[in-house]
């Protein structure tokens, strides 16, 4: 007799599918790995204490070590399942996440057939859809149209696993034009290498289109920028928790009163990109095996570079 194990993106979906009565067990997978370091070897206390470490003094979230630890001890016992389904989201916030757990799979020798549910693109609807925006309809469609993922697909999700855990992310870029199950990685990966900063800028795509939705709208305060920001972030994914640091470290943007927020010319001059503000910005958060401010992208070679301060 068939019994799955479902894998998701997070607690809101699990609830959800256990409301619709998807048959099977659930995984609930609570990290945010798209930021942070990271080692290639998931199934670890080292890893586990980087983690901790991180979600600690960006974030200020104490991670409850004991139920980590109860989801992952899930897949210590895998032989009552014939399958596993992951589902993970189109954007960077799922796909790195996706990533990691395929490879935590593969580390833990784990060979059962794999599964994807993916969402994004809705026949009929301009903007791209997480798995728990859809009507329960659209959810068991996607479910029936699940996507078995093949050798190759596994390949891939490793050596990108540990292409993101490694100190050269320009090796993306070969894997930007590869065929493989995963619809929108091409997306996320180009997304990911414009989270650096702009070569000539200093600000990453993101927070450049912060900047722009304050120049183009009107804007009454810090917290309106946030729900905008969440509407039109494109492959990102990034929760409220992760943009509100974004909106606190470009606050050198602002003017703020009462009732409006706009650009002073401080961030008028990033956007003509008079100046490099990549330093007083000063984001300096890791990208698995990067730090950020030791790389720039340069849009007219379409790479990372290294940052000048930190060219040796």
């Amino acid at each position: 007799m068939n019994k799955t194990l479902h894998i998701t993106n997070g607690n809101s979906l699990t609830d959800l599918l256990i409301e619709l009565e998807i048959k099977g067990d659930f995984l609930t997978w609570q990290e945010m790995l798209c930021e942070g370091p990271t080692l290639a070897h998931i199934d670890s206390e080292e890893f586990i204490e980087v983690r901790k470490q991180f979600l600690s003094d960006f974030y200020n979230i104490e991670i409850n070590e004991d139920e980590y630890k109860t989801e992952l001890n899930k897949l210590n016992n895998v032989d009552c399942y014939t399958e596993i389904v992951l589902w993970f989201e189109y954007d960077l916030f799922c796909h790195i996440n996706l990533l990691g757990v395929m490879s935590l799979l593969h580390q833990k020798g784990i060979t059962l057939p794999l599964y994807l549910v993916c969402s994004g693109r809705i026949e009929g609807e301009k903007n791209l859809k997480g798995l728990s925006e859809l009507s329960p309809e659209q959810l068991y469609e996607h479910y029936d149209n699940r996507i078995e993922l093949t050798e190759k697909d596994n390949e891939l999700a490793i050596s990108l696993w540990r292409t993101y855990c490694g100190k050269d992310h320009n090796l993306f870029k070969r894997y930007i034009v590869q065929k493989s199950s995963f619809e929108y990685l091409s997306n996320c990966l180009k997304a990911h290498l414009r989270r650096f900063p702009d070569s000539r800028s200093g600000l990453s795509v993101l927070e450049k289109n912060i900047l722009e939705i304050v120049r183009d709208n009107d804007i009454k305060s810090k917290h309106h920028l946030l729900g905008y920001i969440l509407n039109y972030q494109g492959f990102y994914g990034y929760g409220d928790l992760q943009l509100e640091r974004m909106i606190e470290q470009l606050s050198l943007f602002f003017e703020e009163n009462a009732d409006q927020l706009k650009l002073n010319r401080k961030g008028h001059e990033s956007l003509v990109k008079i100046h490099n503000f990549s330093i007083e910005i000063n984001n300096n958060t890791t990208y698995g095996g990067l730090n950020r401010l030791d790389f720039q992208f340069n849009k007219d070679e379409n790479k990372l570079v290294k940052t000048n301060i930190n060219v040796h």
